[in-house]
């Protein structure tokens, strides 16, 4: 059976659209939240780490560091299918056959025999996802080297994107970004896979040519977060790194600004701390110590900090030189400000959602759209 699978369309940004606008495609939609960013009333969060420096005057989206998350997928679905061949699968065979047969003997006959029979077959099978993941693993190293940020200036309320190819830097108002998050299904043999993602946009002032940065995410919750992320930056809601990737403040002064081996003992010491205090019970104990023995402990952990030891050693792709200037902070005086426009419908939006925080924040953008467009007339 073949897959049919509907591919994500990209946004034309060239056509009018704003915060709550929905388009719709086969097997999805895109949900639009920006020109004009209002807020979207997620928690901002960066939960793939794909914000890079955080600074007073700018943060850098792009250009991150792998995180021990990747390292632990990779080495633990081999580890984890291996371990479910081998004692999973032989253990419930055996006790299926103690049922049928009720006999005790049975069930450690079962055991043995499944396990001599699939031991051979689920080394071989490990090993061949364990060369994939690391391929794709591979793959995905030489584009953290590989890739260049955008730089989002808040002081400036610019954001700059080189396009690449030795093309000068685009710098376009931040309230012209076009941004959206898309989500989007298709049916394989395998059931129904969805998709879901972050887009951002730039129109080429001088040209009209479309520029785009898409990001996929584990699910639309975090994809808005990731966007929310950014928007709460430029609208000094969120001022570092720390509260847009370590909400748990997993981070101790003096740690490296990367995930690695200090953040899993900071975050065992935060566990024990949490039960002591009754926060939680041995069940979660259990539970986070067992999730980390089938994750290989701290072998993910030390791996990411070998990674990106190799990734700083060989130097990541930067902004052109010529951003270097324009780049730097701004006297207070001169921060730009947002328009009257944003800050009135932020103001309302904030309002209504605080009032109706179970609505959808789309139907919330319509409304308030609506009445600016009625009261405009």
């Amino acid at each position: 059976m073949s897959a049919k699978q509907h591919p994500t369309p990209r946004p034309d940004i060239l056509q009018p659209h704003r915060a709550g606008d929905v388009e719709s495609f086969p097997g999805g939609k895109v949900i639009y939240l920006s020109p004009v960013p209002l807020p979207t009333g997620v928690a901002p969060l960066d939960f793939n780490q794909a914000i890079g420096e955080v600074n007073n005057a700018y943060l850098d989206f792009g250009g991150s560091l792998p995180t021990p998350f990747t390292w632990q997928f990779t080495l633990g679905i081999p580890f984890i299918g291996f371990l479910m061949l081998v004692f999973i699968i032989p253990m419930l065979g055996g006790g299926l056959m103690w049922i049928i047969g009720k006999d005790i003997a049975l069930f450690y006959v079962g055991i043995a025999g499944l396990f001599n029979e699939v031991f051979a077959q689920a080394v071989v099978f490990s090993t061949l996802v364990l060369l994939l993941a690391l391929v794709i693993k591979a793959h995905y190293h030489f584009k953290f080297r590989e890739a260049v940020p955008t730089r989002f200036h808040r002081q400036r309320r610019e954001v700059a994107f080189a396009p690449g190819g030795g093309k000068p830097p685009i710098i376009v108002p931040w309230e012209n970004v076009a941004a959206w998050v898309t989500q989007a299904q298709g049916v394989t043999q395998y059931g129904v896979q969805r998709q879901y993602g972050l887009g951002i946009g730039f129109i080429e002032p001088e040209t009209g040519q479309q520029h785009f940065l898409e990001l996929s995410q584990p699910g639309m919750p975090l994809a808005l977060g990731l966007w929310e992320a950014v928007r709460a930056y430029m609208e000094y809601e969120v001022n570092t790194r720390e509260e847009i990737q370590d909400p748990h403040g997993l981070h101790r002064p003096g740690d490296p600004p990367y995930e690695g081996v200090h953040t899993f003992h900071n975050a065992r010491r935060r566990l024990h701390r949490r039960y002591r205090e009754g926060e939680i019970g041995l069940f979660a104990v259990t539970i986070w110590y067992l999730w980390h023995i089938l994750d290989l402990w701290t072998i993910p952990f030390h791996l990411a900090e070998w990674e990106i030891n190799i990734i700083q050693k060989a130097g990541q792709k930067t902004l052109p030189a010529s951003l270097d200037e324009w780049s730097q902070p701004l006297p207070e005086e001169q921060w730009a400000k947002p328009s009257e426009e944003l800050t009135r419908l932020s103001k309302e939006v904030k309002q209504r959602h605080a009032q109706q925080p179970n609505r959808p924040i789309t139907a919330i953008f319509a409304e308030v759209y609506a009445e600016e467009t009625s009261l405009s007339a």
